[in-house]
């Protein structure tokens, strides 16, 4: 949610800031706002409502170009609105201390209504909605001349999660950054020195970064870092290398990101299972889940915790690690699992799944379940993210930056993985080495399955041509493409604004088949599996209501007379079909949110990373 760049160095500031906001802006398209510092120290705010476009449109009107090049030193801020509408007034940055200081801020500031009443009563006069201006507040009733003791000790007053930049008028050339449950990383470069709420904004200035932990207060010059906690003791953070290159966070030539991204997973599926194959035992390679095999054996049950997509991906694992690893698996959602007090142990394992690793509700409930005693894992696709760094294993899907907030190839890097990990507790228990072999050999085709897929492009958009004008959809599945119907039904929510609703394909007829009219469209997840005959009935009984049945199909496979379309996905094990059917709903979503005219990659109310709970 929202994003944040910083620079202090010796170039204009100016450019780098609006350049590292725009790779920002998949984090929050509300409104966003600029502060620059000249060399003297004064400070000058540009604030407007709406995309960065629009910032840059107003900074060029409003300041001359001396003033565009002079000031070596910003804080920027692109929004998602969660306390007050999308305005200017409550754009960042936020100013306090008469102008002397101001702020940016990531997350949300739970104790913020007593801060403001207290600073109410002494006089402050507020000119926004947000809990971001009452912490800069705070932090300027506090100033004296040092600017890191002011924020430290306003943050000992507050509660909830922050990711911070604060500048003063009085200290030329100093940042000062900190964090607490919202991801900031420190970039360092040759007399410069940035941070930012993500690294795909310091990809084009340097590859050595430093990844701040909750606590971290750190003071930043052009050739300097300081960190300490909030106590003023030093706190050493290693520096990493880069993992991301510039290209990575491109368009490269395709009309859109989730385009691009769509069509990467061959090469994304491929990065994931690199090196995790073993042909020979019929198992995965799993070297980051940092336990042995012994310890896996002792394993009673797996709990998968996610939010969104990443929970449609841990439903489908949930099949896989019963089917194949003959354990007990459930599913929760993240949001809820430290709040129902529940009931796991050391013979648990917590499996977090989080595209960007950073998911608020999931690192809330890794804690929980380290506090209980369990084996926490991280599935994670962001190295140095928060989860990633807490669980200290697990394993990374290596996906490549996701930029358009609709996940694409992180759900079906997730899945590729979960089946992995199910292969791999499999082949530690029950599963024969003659059904592993063949699962390797499955797995091992995914890249050349996903492109099969791809090459239907065309003829899906056709379909998709025939969906555009529809208002309403539903998706059904069962078994392992229940969730994957939940997910197809999610990508065309997000992006399309269609209300689509995914379902267990029995279900329909328990309720949701009364909002069925003629034309609806219903997309029926009907490839090869034991429960085809009735997956096929439950269309049947769409059909009989008027409803459009658009039917995913393995490929040979007849549909009769029910489906009014097909989409054929290629015939693989149905376990490892999830992962083609989900590229061909995804590509469906696409086209249905092009043909009406939609914002693909930035849909509205939406946001990438959730770090907030």
């Amino acid at each position: 949610m929202c994003g944040i760049i910083g620079y202090v160095g010796r170039q204009p500031a100016l450019p780098i800031l609006l350049g590292g906001l725009r790779r920002l802006e998949y984090r929050g398209y509300d409104s966003a706002g600029i502060a620059l510092q000249e060399p003297r120290g004064q400070l000058t705010t540009v604030r407007a409502v709406g995309k960065v476009a629009r910032l840059t449109e107003k900074v060029n009107a409003q300041l001359p170009p001396a003033a565009q090049v002079a000031a070596q030193t910003g804080i920027a801020h692109t929004r998602w609105a969660t306390h007050g509408a999308p305005t200017e007034a409550n754009a960042h940055p936020h100013a306090a201390a008469e102008g002397r200081l101001c702020l940016v801020h990531n997350g949300i500031i739970e104790n913020y209504r007593s801060i403001r009443a207290r600073l109410e009563a002494k006089g402050h006069v507020f000119l926004s909605e947000t809990d971001t201006e009452a912490l800069a507040r705070l932090i300027g009733e506090h100033y004296q001349g040092d600017l890191r003791k002011a924020v430290g000790q306003a943050l000992a007053q507050v509660e909830g999660a922050y990711g911070i930049a604060v500048l003063a008028v009085d200290q030329p050339g100093v940042l000062v950054v900190a964090r607490k449950g919202s991801p900031l990383v420190l970039g360092l470069g040759d007399g410069e020195t940035l941070v930012a709420s993500d690294a795909a904004a310091l990809v084009a200035h340097t590859r050595r970064v430093i990844y701040l932990d909750d606590g971290d207060i750190a003071v930043l010059t052009a050739d300097s870092v300081d960190i300490r906690d909030r106590h003023d003791v030093i706190r050493e953070r290693e520096v990493a290398e880069l993992g991301l290159t510039a290209g990575a966070v491109e368009k490269g030539g395709y009309a859109h990101f989730m385009l691009k991204e769509i069509y990467e997973q061959p090469e994304s599926v491929r990065n994931a299972l690199r090196g995790r194959l073993d042909a020979e035992h019929g198992t995965a390679v799993l070297a980051g889940m940092g336990t042995s095999s012994r310890d896996l054996a002792e394993i009673q049950r797996i709990i998968l915790v996610g939010c969104g997509t990443s929970l449609h991906a841990g439903q489908v694992g949930e099949f896989a690690f019963e089917d194949l690893a003959d354990l007990n698996a459930e599913v929760q959602q993240a949001a809820e699992f430290r709040y129902r007090n529940p009931l796991v142990g050391s013979h648990d394992l917590v499996l977090a799944i989080s595209q960007s690793g950073e998911t608020a509700d999931t690192l809330a409930a890794v804690r929980e379940a380290k506090a209980k005693g369990a084996l926490v894992l991280g599935l994670v696709n962001v190295v140095g993210s928060t989860i990633a760094r807490e669980t200290g294993q697990g394993v990374f899907i290596h996906a490549g930056p996701e930029i358009s907030v609709a996940s694409t190839k992180a759900f079906t890097g997730q899945v590729a993985v979960l089946l992995l990990m199910a292969l791999r507790l499999g082949r530690g228990r029950r599963l024969s080495l003659e059904r592993g072999r063949a699962l390797v050999a499955e797995l091992a085709r995914l890249p050349e399955l996903i492109e099969q897929v791809l090459a239907q492009n065309d003829a899906i958009a056709s379909v998709a041509a025939r969906m555009a004008t529809a208002e309403h959809a539903f998706f059904l599945g069962r078994g392992p493409m229940h969730p994957v119907a939940l997910e197809g039904a999610l990508k065309l929510k997000e992006i399309s604004y269609v209300h689509a609703e995914g379902y267990h394909a029995a279900e329909m007829k328990h309720g949701p088949i009364a909002l069925l009219t003629p034309g609806t469209p219903v997309v029926v997840l009907a490839n090869r599996s034991p429960q085809l005959d009735k997956v096929w009935s439950n269309a049947e009984e769409c059909k009989a209501r008027g409803a459009r049945i658009v039917a995913v199909v393995t490929a040979g496979q007849s549909a009769d007379t029910i489906a009014d379309d097909r989409i054929v996905i290629p015939d693989c094990d149905p376990l490892v079909a999830t992962i083609p059917a989900a590229v061909a709903l995804q590509l469906l979503a696409y086209h249905v949110a092009r043909l009406r005219g939609c914002s693909i990659d930035q849909p509205r109310n939406l946001a990438k990373s959730v770090t907030v709970e």
